[in-house]
């Protein structure tokens, strides 16, 4: 089943966050991992929760998406994520098998 990583952020210092954007994604990759949103338009229908840059990263599991996360090449980028930045939510999900 897959993995995925979903994170609500909202961008504090755009300059400086475009960094971590660019090492971010040769991690993502380096550990099997795929964008299906990254930024992008957002009509937020429902909710209270304020929505500002939506990531939805896509693993081949769940584990794969734990791996990314914890790996000491993502640990050592997140510090600069976190600097410029504020986030609303950071999570890691399995998906959902369809039968």
């Amino acid at each position: 089943m897959k993995g995925y990583l979903v994170g609500n952020l909202e961008i504090t210092n755009a300059e400086a966050y475009r960094e971590y954007r660019v090492r971010a994604e040769k991690i993502v990759k380096q550990y099997g991992g795929r964008y299906l949103v990254r930024g992008g338009e957002i009509d937020q229908v429902e909710g209270e929760q304020k929505v500002g840059r939506l990531v939805i990263l896509e693993f081949p599991s769940l584990a794969a998406a734990e791996l990314f996360y914890r790996s000491d090449e993502y640990q050592e980028v997140l510090p600069i994520r976190t600097r410029n930045s504020k986030t609303h939510m950071f999570v890691l999900v399995e998906g959902y098998d369809q039968l």
